[in-house]
């Protein structure tokens, strides 16, 4: 039996989810002659109780880290000693699995070469556990003309609070007490986040170079909304929302996130309650509505599991498209932006 040594960044929620994971899969990595073992866990605090991590395992000293290990997953986000440790890691040739969307995002030209090679796996960082990266990725035979997602759980939480009559800063306070917003909450609120997702969806799919900085110049949040705003578009028989949009303009592909008003009939609204939600339209499938789980330890855990499956089976990882699709002229949905 072939031991592999993991070295996992990040204990909170999703850490401690995996960790907890990992025995119940022990049977199905013998059948594929291997025995998985958690070797050392990087945290910010090691004196913090971690459920499913023995505390000898923990460590708050980066030096070292990966000595000795086979693969390196990564949740702890952030795009400086997380990144660096990524880094280090492709360099060394060991796996990497990531949840980080904003390290994607933000440091993508360092990544993108090892992304290339199938060598970055990253299936957890955006929609948790619903596997939209994979299913974007089959996609490829299609002209993708557009798509249009909810992916912030959080921003949803805070407009149906709203819509029910809770002030902002109401429904601001009860997010924070239940733990929903990130340790910045502008990453929320301020539509960050929501960047993120679609800036790697945006590569995977139409262009490989699509450029962060572009992506957060067209990125509003939703600190403007008022409870009369979403309930006088609901008694009208719309909803706002806040959307993350990949589409064409002027002859290129274009990411942006803001409110938009939406028909309560549109499909982000059906199926976006209380999940997260995207619309992909492509020729010649159609228009595809996928939903599901967006956040979530678990639920996290189990995408970041599916991503070491695919490592050990020699799977590549999630690639981004070759080469940017060419922008058609076809007619896309024009949203109500609020």
């Amino acid at each position: 039996m072939e031991s592999l040594r993991m070295a996992l960044m990040g204990g909170g929620t999703v850490g401690s989810a995996l960790a907890e994971l990992l025995p119940l899969h022990r049977a199905r990595f013998e059948a594929l002659g291997l025995e998985v073992e958690l070797a050392r866990v990087l945290v910010r605090d090691t004196r913090k109780s971690r459920p499913g991590i023995p505390s000898r395992l923990l460590t708050d000293n980066p030096e070292g880290f990966l000595d000795d290990v086979d693969v390196l997953v990564e949740v702890a986000g952030g795009t400086t000693v997380a990144a660096n440790l990524v880094l280090q890691a492709l360099e060394e040739g060991l796996l990497v699995v990531t949840a980080n969307k904003a390290l994607l995002a933000e440091r993508w030209d360092e990544l993108r070469p090892y992304a290339e090679e199938g060598n970055l796996y990253y299936e957890a960082s955006v929609m948790a556990g619903t596997p939209i990266l994979g299913a974007l990725q089959s996609l490829w035979g299609n002209q993708t003309l557009e798509m249009h997602g909810i992916v912030n759980g959080t921003c949803s939480y805070l407009i149906r609070r709203m819509e029910e009559g809770a002030t902002y800063d109401e429904a601001f306070q009860e997010a924070s007490n239940l733990g929903y917003l990130e340790a910045d909450p502008n990453l929320d609120v301020g539509g960050i986040d929501s960047a993120h997702k679609i800036t790697v969806l945006g590569r995977l799919t139409v262009d490989p170079g699509l450029r962060w900085d572009k992506v957060l110049s067209r990125t509003r949040g939703i600190q403007h909304l008022t409870p009369q705003m979403l309930q006088q578009a609901r008694a009208e028989g719309y909803a706002i929302k806040l959307v993350a949009s990949l589409f064409p303009e002027k002859g290129e592909w274009v990411a942006a996130v803001r409110p938009v008003r939406l028909p309560e009939s549109h499909p982000l609204v059906t199926m976006g309650s209380g999940r997260n939600a995207l619309v992909y339209r492509g020729d010649p499938v159609g228009q595809l509505v996928f939903a599901g789980a967006g956040a979530g330890g678990g639920v996290t855990a189990s995408a970041v599991l599916g991503d070491l499956y695919r490592a050990l089976l020699g799977t590549p990882g999630h690639l981004p498209i070759p080469a940017a699709v060419p922008v058609t002229t076809q007619e896309v949905e024009q949203l109500q932006e609020v």
